[in-house]
Protein backbone atom coordinates (compact mmCIF):
# COMPACT_ATOMS: atom_id res chain seq x y z
CA UNK A 1 0.00 0.00 0.00
CA UNK A 2 2.81 2.41 0.82
CA UNK A 3 4.38 1.92 -2.62
CA UNK A 4 1.03 2.18 -4.39
CA UNK A 5 0.18 5.50 -2.70
CA UNK A 6 3.81 6.74 -2.53
CA UNK A 7 3.29 7.53 1.16
CA UNK A 8 4.75 6.22 4.42
CA UNK A 9 2.63 4.16 6.81
CA UNK A 10 2.47 7.11 9.21
CA UNK A 11 1.35 9.46 6.44
CA UNK A 12 -1.36 7.02 5.35
CA UNK A 13 -2.65 6.69 8.92
CA UNK A 14 -2.60 10.47 9.42
CA UNK A 15 -4.43 11.11 6.15
CA UNK A 16 -7.03 8.47 6.99
CA UNK A 17 -7.71 10.16 10.34
CA UNK A 18 -7.97 13.58 8.65
CA UNK A 19 -10.36 12.26 5.97
CA UNK A 20 -12.53 10.56 8.59
CA UNK A 21 -12.79 13.72 10.72
CA UNK A 22 -13.49 15.89 7.66
CA UNK A 23 -16.16 13.40 6.57
CA UNK A 24 -17.93 13.78 9.92
CA UNK A 25 -18.12 17.55 9.43
CA UNK A 26 -19.29 17.11 5.81
CA UNK A 27 -22.02 14.72 6.95
CA UNK A 28 -23.37 17.21 9.45
CA UNK A 29 -22.79 20.56 7.75
CA UNK A 30 -23.02 19.54 4.08
CA UNK A 31 -19.67 21.16 3.18
CA UNK A 32 -16.10 21.79 4.41
CA UNK A 33 -14.60 18.39 3.59
CA UNK A 34 -12.10 19.78 1.07
CA UNK A 35 -11.26 22.84 3.18
CA UNK A 36 -10.52 20.77 6.27
CA UNK A 37 -8.42 18.20 4.41
CA UNK A 38 -6.52 20.91 2.53
CA UNK A 39 -5.82 22.80 5.74
CA UNK A 40 -4.66 19.68 7.58
CA UNK A 41 -2.94 17.57 4.91
CA UNK A 42 -1.15 20.15 2.74
CA UNK A 43 2.09 19.44 4.61
CA UNK A 44 1.85 15.74 3.66
CA UNK A 45 0.75 16.11 0.02
CA UNK A 46 1.38 19.33 -1.91
CA UNK A 47 -1.80 21.39 -2.47
CA UNK A 48 -1.66 21.00 -6.27
CA UNK A 49 -1.43 17.21 -5.86
CA UNK A 50 -4.11 17.19 -3.17
CA UNK A 51 -6.76 18.94 -5.29
CA UNK A 52 -7.55 15.93 -7.54
CA UNK A 53 -7.58 13.64 -4.48
CA UNK A 54 -10.20 15.92 -2.95
CA UNK A 55 -12.33 15.52 -6.08
CA UNK A 56 -12.75 11.81 -5.33
CA UNK A 57 -13.53 12.46 -1.67
CA UNK A 58 -16.13 15.11 -2.53
CA UNK A 59 -17.74 12.96 -5.22
CA UNK A 60 -17.95 9.97 -2.88
CA UNK A 61 -19.52 12.12 -0.16
CA UNK A 62 -21.90 13.73 -2.66
CA UNK A 63 -23.09 10.37 -3.99
CA UNK A 64 -23.62 9.18 -0.43
CA UNK A 65 -25.69 12.25 0.48
CA UNK A 66 -27.31 12.88 -2.92
CA UNK A 67 -30.67 11.27 -2.17
CA UNK A 68 -31.50 13.30 0.91
CA UNK A 69 -29.81 16.40 -0.47
CA UNK A 70 -31.86 16.42 -3.69
CA UNK A 71 -35.06 15.92 -1.71
CA UNK A 72 -34.37 18.72 0.79
CA UNK A 73 -32.55 21.24 -1.44
CA UNK A 74 -33.77 24.42 -3.06
CA UNK A 75 -32.85 23.06 -6.48
CA UNK A 76 -33.39 26.36 -8.31
CA UNK A 77 -30.79 28.05 -6.13
CA UNK A 78 -28.39 25.11 -6.42
CA UNK A 79 -28.58 25.04 -10.23
CA UNK A 80 -28.16 28.82 -10.55
CA UNK A 81 -25.10 28.63 -8.31
CA UNK A 82 -23.64 25.84 -10.45
CA UNK A 83 -24.22 27.83 -13.66
CA UNK A 84 -22.50 30.82 -12.11
CA UNK A 85 -19.69 28.57 -10.89
CA UNK A 86 -19.00 27.31 -14.42
CA UNK A 87 -18.83 30.92 -15.65
CA UNK A 88 -16.52 31.97 -12.84
CA UNK A 89 -14.04 29.06 -12.98
CA UNK A 90 -12.31 30.13 -16.26
CA UNK A 91 -12.13 33.72 -14.98
CA UNK A 92 -10.46 32.52 -11.79
CA UNK A 93 -8.04 30.30 -13.65
CA UNK A 94 -7.07 33.16 -15.94
CA UNK A 95 -6.42 35.35 -12.90
CA UNK A 96 -3.94 32.79 -11.60
CA UNK A 97 -1.67 33.69 -14.51
CA UNK A 98 -1.61 37.37 -13.57
CA UNK A 99 -2.11 37.34 -9.79
CA UNK A 100 -0.04 35.40 -7.25
CA UNK A 101 -2.05 32.54 -5.78
CA UNK A 102 -1.14 33.58 -2.24
CA UNK A 103 -2.50 37.08 -2.85
CA UNK A 104 -5.78 35.91 -4.36
CA UNK A 105 -6.27 33.32 -1.61
CA UNK A 106 -5.55 35.94 1.04
CA UNK A 107 -8.20 38.26 -0.44
CA UNK A 108 -10.80 35.48 -0.68
CA UNK A 109 -10.20 34.27 2.89
CA UNK A 110 -10.38 37.80 4.33
CA UNK A 111 -13.70 38.39 2.55
CA UNK A 112 -15.13 35.10 3.85
CA UNK A 113 -13.95 35.84 7.38
CA UNK A 114 -15.47 39.33 7.36
CA UNK A 115 -18.81 38.26 5.81
CA UNK A 116 -19.19 35.28 8.14
CA UNK A 117 -18.61 37.56 11.13
CA UNK A 118 -21.21 40.00 9.81
CA UNK A 119 -23.73 37.19 9.33
CA UNK A 120 -23.17 35.99 12.88
CA UNK A 121 -24.06 39.56 13.81
CA UNK A 122 -27.32 38.93 11.85
CA UNK A 123 -26.60 41.32 8.97
CA UNK A 124 -28.89 40.64 6.00
CA UNK A 125 -28.20 41.45 2.33
CA UNK A 126 -31.64 41.31 0.61
CA UNK A 127 -30.20 41.47 -2.92
CA UNK A 128 -28.64 38.04 -2.51
CA UNK A 129 -32.07 36.43 -2.34
CA UNK A 130 -32.84 37.35 -5.98
CA UNK A 131 -32.02 35.18 -9.00
CA UNK A 132 -29.41 37.66 -10.32
CA UNK A 133 -27.90 37.77 -6.83
CA UNK A 134 -27.73 33.98 -6.76
CA UNK A 135 -26.08 33.81 -10.19
CA UNK A 136 -23.55 36.49 -9.22
CA UNK A 137 -22.77 34.57 -6.02
CA UNK A 138 -22.10 31.46 -8.12
CA UNK A 139 -19.77 33.40 -10.43
CA UNK A 140 -17.87 34.79 -7.42
CA UNK A 141 -17.62 31.24 -6.03
CA UNK A 142 -16.24 30.01 -9.35
CA UNK A 143 -13.65 32.77 -9.43
CA UNK A 144 -12.69 32.00 -5.82
CA UNK A 145 -12.35 28.31 -6.73
CA UNK A 146 -10.12 29.15 -9.67
CA UNK A 147 -7.74 31.40 -7.77
CA UNK A 148 -7.83 30.13 -4.19
CA UNK A 149 -9.76 26.83 -4.12
CA UNK A 150 -12.28 28.28 -1.64
CA UNK A 151 -15.35 28.34 -3.92
CA UNK A 152 -17.28 25.92 -1.71
CA UNK A 153 -16.83 28.22 1.26
CA UNK A 154 -18.23 31.16 -0.74
CA UNK A 155 -21.31 29.12 -1.71
CA UNK A 156 -21.74 27.96 1.87
CA UNK A 157 -21.64 31.57 2.98
CA UNK A 158 -24.29 32.50 0.41
CA UNK A 159 -26.60 29.61 1.34
CA UNK A 160 -26.28 30.39 5.04
CA UNK A 161 -27.31 33.99 4.34
CA UNK A 162 -30.75 32.80 3.25
CA UNK A 163 -33.61 32.63 5.74
CA UNK A 164 -34.32 28.93 5.14
CA UNK A 165 -34.63 25.79 7.30
CA UNK A 166 -31.36 24.06 8.18
CA UNK A 167 -32.38 20.95 6.24
CA UNK A 168 -32.90 22.99 3.05
CA UNK A 169 -29.62 24.89 3.46
CA UNK A 170 -27.70 21.65 3.96
CA UNK A 171 -29.46 19.97 1.02
CA UNK A 172 -28.73 22.91 -1.29
CA UNK A 173 -25.03 22.72 -0.43
CA UNK A 174 -25.00 18.97 -1.08
CA UNK A 175 -26.65 19.34 -4.51
CA UNK A 176 -24.37 22.23 -5.48
CA UNK A 177 -21.21 20.32 -4.59
CA UNK A 178 -22.45 17.24 -6.44
CA UNK A 179 -23.28 19.07 -9.69
CA UNK A 180 -20.21 21.32 -9.54
CA UNK A 181 -17.95 18.25 -9.29
CA UNK A 182 -18.63 17.34 -12.92
CA UNK A 183 -17.34 20.65 -14.18
CA UNK A 184 -14.32 20.65 -11.88
CA UNK A 185 -13.34 17.19 -13.15
CA UNK A 186 -13.18 18.52 -16.71
CA UNK A 187 -11.01 21.41 -15.58
CA UNK A 188 -8.68 19.05 -13.69
CA UNK A 189 -8.32 16.88 -16.80
CA UNK A 190 -7.78 19.85 -19.11
CA UNK A 191 -4.98 21.25 -16.95
CA UNK A 192 -3.37 17.78 -16.51
CA UNK A 193 -3.78 17.89 -12.74
CA UNK A 194 -5.69 14.59 -12.52
CA UNK A 195 -2.99 11.89 -12.47
CA UNK A 196 -3.07 8.13 -11.89
CA UNK A 197 -1.36 8.57 -8.52
CA UNK A 198 -3.95 11.16 -7.46
CA UNK A 199 -6.78 8.88 -8.59
CA UNK A 200 -5.30 5.95 -6.65
CA UNK A 201 -4.98 8.05 -3.51
CA UNK A 202 -8.49 9.42 -3.94
CA UNK A 203 -10.02 5.96 -4.33
CA UNK A 204 -8.04 4.67 -1.34
CA UNK A 205 -9.19 7.39 1.07
CA UNK A 206 -12.75 7.81 -0.25
CA UNK A 207 -14.16 4.90 1.85
CA UNK A 208 -12.67 6.45 5.00
CA UNK A 209 -14.28 9.80 4.22
CA UNK A 210 -17.59 8.06 3.50
CA UNK A 211 -17.46 6.37 6.90
CA UNK A 212 -17.01 9.81 8.44
CA UNK A 213 -19.94 11.15 6.42
CA UNK A 214 -22.10 8.30 7.71
CA UNK A 215 -21.23 9.22 11.30
CA UNK A 216 -21.74 12.95 10.64
CA UNK A 217 -25.22 12.48 9.19
CA UNK A 218 -26.28 10.84 12.44
CA UNK A 219 -25.62 14.10 14.25
CA UNK A 220 -27.93 16.03 11.91
CA UNK A 221 -31.26 15.76 13.72
CA UNK A 222 -34.11 18.22 14.44
CA UNK A 223 -32.84 18.91 17.97
CA UNK A 224 -29.57 20.30 16.57
CA UNK A 225 -31.15 22.46 13.82
CA UNK A 226 -31.14 25.70 15.88
CA UNK A 227 -27.37 25.39 16.14
CA UNK A 228 -26.78 24.56 12.47
CA UNK A 229 -26.30 28.07 11.10
CA UNK A 230 -24.10 29.38 13.98
CA UNK A 231 -22.00 26.21 13.79
CA UNK A 232 -21.45 26.51 10.04
CA UNK A 233 -20.64 30.22 10.18
CA UNK A 234 -18.21 29.62 13.03
CA UNK A 235 -16.71 26.77 11.01
CA UNK A 236 -16.23 29.08 8.03
CA UNK A 237 -14.51 31.64 10.24
CA UNK A 238 -12.28 28.92 11.68
CA UNK A 239 -11.35 27.59 8.23
CA UNK A 240 -10.68 31.08 6.88
CA UNK A 241 -8.50 31.89 9.91
CA UNK A 242 -6.66 28.57 9.51
CA UNK A 243 -6.03 29.39 5.87
CA UNK A 244 -4.67 32.83 6.76
CA UNK A 245 -2.34 31.28 9.35
CA UNK A 246 -1.06 28.80 6.74
CA UNK A 247 -0.36 31.66 4.33
CA UNK A 248 1.53 33.56 7.05
CA UNK A 249 3.80 30.60 7.91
Amino acid sequence: MTELLDLTTFQIATLALICFAAGIVRGFAGFALSALVMASAATIISPISLIPVLWFLEMAASLQMAGGGWRDANRTIAILLVVGNFIGWPIGLSLTTSLPTETSTLIALCIILALAALQLARLRIPGLATRPGTLISGIVAGIAAGVGHVGGMVVALYVLSQNQPAKMMRGTLVVYLFLASFGSFLFLMYFDVMTWLAATRGLAFAPVAMLGVFVGTKFFSPKWEPYYRPFCLSLLMFLASLGLIRLAL
